[in-house]
């Protein structure tokens, strides 16, 4: 009966180790497969993340692009540019240049008569005044589309048109010449600084067929949400801000002459540094500048387009992604900034495609400066000018033409500290004096230990616009 009963034990034993040997190279086979296909997929897949735009921006297509979607690349976090929604990003409505004027109410201006719209609807405006402005008062879920007709107003110290509340408007012009100005000192309205042009407190479209000029002594055209361009001729002269978007700008086309401004494209919200894009898809710009062409505080993508730019800094942002287009840049500060803007980014410069020119001008510039990391995968990047490139990061080289100086390189000469520049400091230790390194007609003014030929001898540290440091210690460092 013992005897048995050990038998019976260790056949079943034995029966429970082949099943589980059984289960186990089932399990393993299973695993190998799906690694192999996995392996499959990912050689298939394109390794850049230009064109592929994921379900999830899909499902998000009216979230703010830059505040939901991140990745990790390299160990470091960054904003996730190829998840931004192009497909859906502009209706019908935006994209039709010629809406049908059957039945809509016709306005004709003039001097000294503001005119309110409090209701969805077209309406076509025409006729030239003074001291008239456009108020928009209307629903959360009304459309309005302001279409100019030959139209001309000037106002002293309020805007044009004033968006006040809606759920987007559209102002598009006829195959017609219209102008807009505001000559004086802005006031405010109430709690609201109400310092453009045409200045809107929701989305924002710009379309048509003919001109729209605009002329402002502060900004030309806001939107303290998104602010969408996808057709017609536009010519801006300011002091502040070209276009200026709290949550994005979105381009689809146009034809934009930016005569003068501080910032031509200027995405920002001072109150969330996670938002604040700049999407261009097509269009041409020329765009003067006193400050940056570009600004955005999380991400620029330029995925096609003309663009022409002279201005101290060319493109500025914490990621930057350039996949087409042809862009000229002649800056006497950075051609291309990728700077630390944005909590939920890591700095990025990265080009896949298109034909990139860069003309800096002297002292301590750089063609293309990021705090992070640059990549160049394709394309055409011709820079002229003392540093190319100036990388805190990782620079890294998989494709495309790089030209330095007139000479073709194909390699990312990273000038890691930058030079001596004039927004440099000087610290010394030791109780020291303090004192500026500025590089200007090859002088040096401080009050540490410098001679007329511009030698310092001490200890110190010098910091150039977060490139780095550059310790001294007992040494001669000469700027003759």
């Amino acid at each position: 009966m013992k005897n048995k009963k050990a038998t019976a034990i260790i056949m079943t034993a034995m029966l429970t180790m082949l099943t589980a040997c059984g289960t186990t190279s089932s399990v393993t086979t299973n695993l190998t497969e799906e690694a192999g296909a996995r392996s499959k997929n990912t050689s298939g897949a394109k390794a850049s993340t230009v064109e592929q735009v994921s379900d999830k921006a899909s499902e998000k297509s009216g979230e703010s692009a830059s505040k939901k979607n991140t990745s990790e690349k390299n160990g470091a976090s960054y904003v996730s540019i190829s998840e931004l929604n192009t497909e859906d990003m502009f209706s019908e409505r935006d994209m039709e240049q010629s809406p049908d004027l059957t039945g809509t109410e016709k306005i004709k201006v003039s001097d000294n008569k503001n005119v309110t719209i409090d209701s969805a609807g077209t309406y076509v405006i025409s006729g030239q005044s003074k001291e008239t402005t456009i108020y928009i008062e209307a629903g959360d879920e009304d459309k309005i589309q302001l279409v100019l007709d030959n139209v001309s107003i000037t106002n002293n110290d309020t805007p044009v048109i004033y968006v006040k509340s809606a759920d987007k408007v559209f102002i598009t012009t006829t195959d017609s010449k219209n102008s807009l100005a505001v000559t004086g000192e802005f006031k405010s309205d109430g709690d609201t600084n109400t310092d453009a042009v045409i200045f809107s407190k929701d989305d924002l479209v710009l379309n048509g067929t003919g001109t729209l000029t605009v002329a402002s002594t502060d900004n030309a055209v806001a939107s303290k949400d998104t602010l969408k361009i996808t057709g017609g001729n536009i010519s801006i002269d300011c002091t502040g801000n070209a276009f200026e978007a709290h949550d994005a700008i979105e381009i689809a086309d146009g034809n934009v002459d930016i005569i003068s401004c501080n910032d031509g494209l200027h995405a920002k919200d001072s109150d969330d540094n996670t938002k604040g894009y700049v999407y261009i898809g097509g269009g041409t710009f020329n765009i003067t500048a006193a400050d940056d062409a570009i600004h955005a505080t999380t991400f620029v993508r330029i995925d096609n387009g003309n663009l022409t730019m002279n201005c101290a800094e060319g493109i500025e942002g914490t990621v930057i992604h350039v996949n087409n287009g042809t862009i000229n840049i002649t800056a006497s500060d950075d051609g291309i900034n990728a700077a630390r803007k944005s909590s939920v980014s890591t700095p990025l410069f990265e080009m896949n495609g298109g034909e990139i020119t860069i003309n800096m001008g002297a002292g301590d510039t750089d063609g293309v400066d990021s705090n992070g990391d640059i990549t160049i995968n394709g394309g055409t990047l011709s820079i002229t000018g003392r540093s190319t490139f100036d990388c805190d990061g990782k620079a890294t080289y998989n494709g495309g033409t790089i030209i330095e100086n007139g000479k073709e390189t194909n390699t990312i000469t990273n000038q890691m500290m930058g030079g001596m520049g004039n927004r440099g400091k000087m610290g010394n230790k030791n109780g020291m004096n303090n004192g500026n390194i500025m590089e200007k007609n090859n002088e040096m003014n401080g009050n540490s230990n410098i001679n007329n030929s511009g030698n310092f001898n001490g200890r110190g540290k010098m910091k150039g616009r977060g490139r780095g440091e550059i310790q001294n210690k007992d040494e001669s460092m000469n700027n003759e």
